[in-house]
Formats: structure tokens, sequence, C-alpha cells
């Protein structure tokens, strides 16, 4: 099964769901900000990404200054717990597919994770 955690606000999420469709694949469409995924789901995402969780995070949104984050060095299990409560932060699209993911930044990442 294949999911996308996708912000329909967002272009490369559209294109990243667009490529889904178009190659016919099956797949969940989790919209992360209504349905934020847990601290286990996105561990085992950054397991399957093969980065830090600190790597999933978009630094450039307002909350990650106003939340104090670019001045602290956090564990990963303290980064996981600021994605799960702050899902605004976490980079997007993500793409599962067959036990591996991509981060659909560019959508070619994810095309090569699908033609892989």
């Amino acid at each position: 099964m294949t999911t996308i955690y996708h912000n329909p606000r967002c272009s490369k999420s559209r294109a990243a769901v667009e490529l889904l469709e178009n190659r016919q694949i099956e797949h969940t469409v989790v919209k992360y900000l209504e349905t934020p995924p847990t601290e286990k789901e996105l561990a085992e995402i950054v397991a399957m990404l093969g980065i830090a969780p600190q790597k999933l995070v978009r630094r450039g949104e307002a909350l990650f200054k106003e939340l104090g984050l670019g001045e602290q060095e956090l564990p990963d299990k303290e980064w996981l717990a600021v994605l799960a409560a702050n899902p605004k932060l976490i980079e997007r699209p993500i793409v599962v597919h067959e036990g591996r993911a991509a981060i659909g930044r560019p959508i070619e990442n994810v095309a090569a994770m699908l033609d892989n």
C-alpha cells in the first residue's frame, strides 16, 4: 500500500498526488495537518527515509522561530514529539511505498523511489 502525507495547499504535494494517479498507484491520502502522524509513525518514516528527525523539519515556517527551535539542539525523540504536536513543521509531501519513503521536494525523489 502507498500513503501520501499531503497538504492540499502545497503545489509539490498536489504534484505528488498527480504522479501517483498518473501511474495508477492505489494510495491513501493522509491530510497530515488534519490527522497528524504519531511520534511512532514519524519514527518509522524517518527510518525509511534514512534521516534524523530534525531533517524533516520545515525550518522556514514562522512556527519554527516562534517555538525557539533554531536556538537549541534536541534529541531525536524530542524532535519527533515536536513534529507530532506541530504537523505544520513537517516537510511535505512524504510518500511511503512498499517499505520505503521519499520527500517530494523535488517530485523526482518520489518518481525515483517508485521506479526502484
